[in-house]
């Protein structure tokens, strides 16, 4: 065997002990005893959702807010736009469940070139609680939601996370947009998370509203173009870790469109390569296609047919994602391995799209990966507040509003 050949075999052995052992980790975190839920759960929490339109299953995501098996939390749902299209949808759930204490906050606080913080900035200063939890209106809430998050804090934490999982897709971009973000993104940050290098993702975060208000308050999450990147640092910065909770909460995702995926992916690519460049490297020999091609060609060293060394490798990269997904309870086609390779073929054009440019639209919104710098930093306005709790309404003057949420 000539060294060129023994040194793809050596990386196809590599690169399998390491999708493995990847999977066996995340497995691991997903079965892990939740028996210290109840000792853990039952502080006082204000959930705050930003809001921007209506996200697909949008009924269904908010709704599971006012379900939650939590003794005492309040729900501070924040719009930037008073005509935003979610409002009526929230004007009924509240009216639907005058037991849970939820607010309606409007208004737009310029703190950032950030829209999803300027829209959550308002809900953090009206927090009734001790504890926060920031949490984008596509995630569906479990009942047991605020114990999961509980149950991961520690006397280390500065912070309590959960990457999201896809579920329920209705076409193959959205079955594709799952199989970028369960078996491969979630799976990665789980094994870095319990290696103790934990990130922040801002689809859900529990803090401790003293120790934010201490780094300089939720403006404070101004400092980087993503709010979950600056929670990290700041949350290292202070010596404490970021964690995750032990299962990730799912996003209903419905229909999704090529563009809505591809633009997605690369927007959080180039952010990871702004932000955490070491990590975002290594993603230069991520995925299954390149261990199938070395396998082709050493099979072919070897007298073997290529099909065969790309197809057994495919077969054990593949099959042990989806025992992956099957393990975790996640969603799992049959045609699972095709939406696998077209992701992997599509994780080479996506590192070289996010190491050329730093510019992405997010909601409309022209942003770049560089440090954004407050525009203004002002005192939070006083935002216009349509309450309906327990029967109750009371209406202020607030701001007019631009645009939120993610």
């Amino acid at each position: 065997m000539t060294a060129p050949i023994l040194v793809l075999a050596t990386f196809c052995i590599v690169a399998t002990a390491g999708q493995i052992a990847s999977i066996a980790i995340a497995l691991a975190r997903f079965r892990r005893s939740r028996r210290d839920l109840a000792e853990r759960g039952f502080h006082p929490v204000s959930v705050v959702r930003p809001l921007c339109g209506l996200d697909n299953y949008a009924a269904d995501t908010l709704r599971s807010t006012f379900a939650l098996a939590h003794p005492c939390y309040e729900i501070l749902f924040c719009v930037a736009a008073a005509k935003d299209p979610v409002v009526p949808l929230i004007e009924s759930l509240i009216a639907a469940h005058p037991n849970v204490h939820a607010k309606l906050l409007v208004g737009d606080d310029r703190v950032s070139g950030n829209p999803k913080l300027n829209n959550v900035v308002k809900g953090w200063h009206a927090a009734a609680h001790d504890w926060v939890v920031l949490a984008d209106s596509n995630v569906l809430m479990p009942p047991d939601y605020i114990s999961q998050l509980f149950a991961s804090w520690r006397a280390d934490t500065g912070l309590v996370a959960s990457p999201p999982v896809g579920d329920r897709p209705a076409n193959m971009w959205a079955e594709l947009e799952c199989a970028f973000l369960n078996t491969y993104q979630a799976r990665w940050q789980y094994v870095i998370d319990s290696l103790g290098h934990g990130f922040a993702q801002g689809k859900t975060m529990l803090w401790r509203k003293a120790e934010l208000d201490r780094a300089g308050g939720i403006e404070a999450l101004g400092k980087e173009v993503a709010e979950d990147t600056a929670a990290t640092k700041i949350v290292r910065g202070s010596g404490s870790r970021v964690r995750l909770v032990d299962r990730p909460f799912v996003q209903p995702l419905g229909r999704r469109s090529f563009a809505e995926v591809w633009h997605r992916q690369v927007r959080w690519a180039r952010l990871r390569r702004a932000s955490f460049l070491p990590y975002f490297l290594a993603e230069a020999l991520a995925g299954g296609v390149l261990p199938m091609i070395a396998a082709a060609i050493v099979s072919n060293a070897l007298d073997l047919p290529s099909a065969l060394g790309a197809g057994v490798m495919g077969a054990i990269w593949y099959g042990a994602e989806m025992a992956l997904a099957a393990g975790a309870g996640w969603h799992l086609p049959l045609l699972y391995p095709l939406y696998g390779v077209l992701r992997d073929l599509l994780l080479p054009v996506l590192f070289v799209s996010a190491l050329g440019g730093s510019g992405f639209v997010w909601r409309g919104n022209a942003m770049q990966v560089e440090r954004v710098r407050p525009r203004r930093m002002m005192a939070p306005m006083r935002p216009r507040v349509q309450e309906i709790a327990r029967g109750g309404r009371r209406r202020m003057r607030a701001p007019r509003a631009s645009v939120s949420n993610d």
